[in-house]
Formats: structure tokens, C-alpha cells, sequence
């Protein structure tokens, strides 16, 4: 009785496909995050203006400078978060497709 411990090639493919496909789950994660990281910060802003005739700007100096501040960083961290979710995907996609062209059991199920 013979055991084979190495799996089939097929099967080692559409693991990695698997992998590929669970890490632009991830990805596509984090590129939620970072919208929604985007839009608090569109949200606070909007409040700020839209509040804007109740307060006068130079009494109020000391306490918008730091959430101007604090905004501006969750604006970059969230742009920064879409951006390298975007360049993810794109590379989890075109290695896919590159696995699909080298194997022609990935085109028939995917």
C-alpha cells in the first residue's frame, strides 16, 4: 500500500488561487476601512461648517487647529489605505490571470 503525500498539481493550484482570492478579501476589507476613515472625516468637517454661525472662528482658534490637525491625518491615513488597497487588488487580479493562462483547469472554473 503506497501513500501519496504530495497532492496533485491541480490541487496545489487552486490552492493558491484560494490564497490569492482570501487576500483580496483582505484587501477589499481594507479598502473599506479606509473609505469609511474618509467619509468620518467629510461627515466632522460638514458638522464644522454647517455649525459655523453659532461659534466665532478666533474664540474657538485653539480648539480647531488640533481637530483641523487630527482631521487631516484620517484624511491621509484613509486616502493612503484606499491606495494601497487599490494596487493590492490590482496585483492579486493580474496574477490570477496569469495563473489562468498557465493552467487551463482555472479557466473552466473561474
Amino acid at each position: 500500500m503506497k501513500t501519496n503525500h504530495n497532492p496533485e498539481p491541480d490541487q496545489i493550484i487552486l490552492n493558491e488561487v484560494q490564497l490569492l482570492l482570501a487576500e483580496k478579501r483582505t484587501s477589499l476589507s481594507v479598502l473599506r476601512t479606509g473609505l469609511a476613515v474618509i467619509t468620518i472625516t467629510i461627515s466632522v468637517l460638514s458638522v464644522l461648517i454647517a455649525t459655523s454661525g453659532f461659534y466665532d472662528f478666533s474664540k474657538v482658534l485653539y480648539l480647531l487647529l488640533p481637530l483641523m490637525l487630527i482631521l487631516l491625518i484620517l484624511l491621509i491615513l484613509g486616502a493612503y489605505l484606499v491606495i494601497r488597497s487599490f494596487r493590492k487588488i490590482r496585483h492579486f487580479d493580474r496574477t490570477i490571470e496569469e495563473l489562468k493562462k498557465k493552467h487551463s483547469i482555472l479557466s473552466k472554473i473561474i
